[in-house]
Formats: structure tokens, C-alpha cells, sequence
């Protein structure tokens, strides 16, 4: 059975979603823009098998290097735009918010349609969903559609940042639409629908 649990961050108030079991003591990650409003919920003995990234903006990243040193073994998963993004702070923005963050370490490098076991029967489905940046990726996890800045209900896409592009924008909204139905939303800012 799959639990989400949600932590606002301070950047922005970026999401971090923390995915487990239930049962045992190996979580997962989307996003981590604030470790330490991660760890606030995260148990002490937890073991975190990996992060997803659904895009290389700062607010998404920033604690990146604190979950790689306090859980040397996580998995950094994302696309291969991000990959490049985490490791420039002027291409993940960091650099302009006077707040640089890079990241060089390896990267599991996710494509569109990729499916990742977490745990028994629950299984994160990789869906590219472009427009807001070229990195974006949304991840369908049984019940669960967790879908970074590409589609935050209510609120336009933004996509007046570097590589924005509107018309990806929307192919990737109705993208995220069509899956949605049963689902709950849960976007990289806001609350879960």
C-alpha cells in the first residue's frame, strides 16, 4: 500500500512528497527542494532509496546535496535536461536568487514511458510533460499523479522562464488532464487535488 506524506519547503514553498510502504523503512522522494522540511517527517531509522526530480528549478533542487550526504546511497532519478540543469546554478536559476546550488553526482536518467518499481505493487510511471521547461517530468504512482510545475490547478503554466514554451505547455496540460481522472493531483506548489 502506498503512503504520501507532503512537506512544504521555504524556497518558494516548493512540495516535497515522501512516498513509503507503510511497512518497512525505505521511502522515496519527489523532489527536495527543503531537506529539512523532509527530514522534519521522515523517521530516524528511514532509508531513502531514492528522489525524483520533476525538473531542474532551484526551488525543486535546493536540498539535493543535503539528502545526498545524509543518504549517500539515494538515487537521484530526472531527465537528462535536468540532469544538465542540476549541476549549473545559472541554468537551474539558483545563481539569479543569490542561493547557488549544483549538484555533479550521478544521475539515474529517466525517458518518457519508463516504469520503476518502488515497492511490491506500486509502481511510478515517467511521463514527459515539457512546456514549463524542457526537463519537466510527471510521475503517475498507483493512485497518485504527482506533477511538478507542469500542471498546478488553478494556476496558468508559468512559462516566461529560460526554455518556457507555451505551446509544449499546454500538450502537457492536457497530457496530465487525460490522466487525472481518480486521481490525486499533486502539484510542486499548492495543495493536492
Amino acid at each position: 500500500m502506498l503512503e504520501v506524506k507532503v512537506a512544504v519547503g521555504q524556497v518558494l514553498d516548493s512540495l516535497v512528497y515522501i512516498l513509503s510502504d507503510g511497512i518497512s523503512n525505505d521511502y522515496y522522494l519527489i523532489d527536495i527542494g527543503d531537506f529539512d522540511a523532509a527530514q522534519s517527517i521522515l523517521p530516524k531509522d528511514a532509508n531513502v532509496r531514492g528522489v525524483f526530480i520533476t525538473h531542474g528549478h532551484h526551488d525543486h533542487i535546493f536540498g539535493l546535496n543535503e539528502l545526498k550526504i545524509t543518504y549517500p546511497a539515494c538515487v537521484v532519478y530526472a531527465s537528462e535536461e535536468c540532469a544538465k540543469m542540476l549541476a549549473s546554478a545559472k541554468a537551474n536559476l539558483s545563481y539569479y536568487v543569490e542561493m547557488p546550488v549544483e549538484y555533479t553526482g550521478e544521475v539515474s536518467v529517466l525517458h518518457d514511458g519508463d516504469c520503476i518499481e518502488l515497492f511490491d505493487d506500486v509502481i511510478l510511471k515517467v511521463i514527459a510533460t515539457p512546456g514549463h521547461n524542457p526537463s519537466c517530468l510527471s510521475f503517475l504512482v498507483n493512485d497518485y499523479l504527482f506533477t511538478g510545475d507542469s500542471y498546478i490547478p488553478g494556476v496558468k503554466v508559468v512559462t516566461n522562464l529560460p526554455k518556457g514554451n507555451r505551446i509544449l505547455a499546454q500538450q502537457s496540460v492536457e497530457i496530465i488532464l487525460s490522466l487525472a481522472e481518480g486521481k490525486t493531483i499533486c502539484p510542486g506548489h499548492g495543495e493536492k487535488h
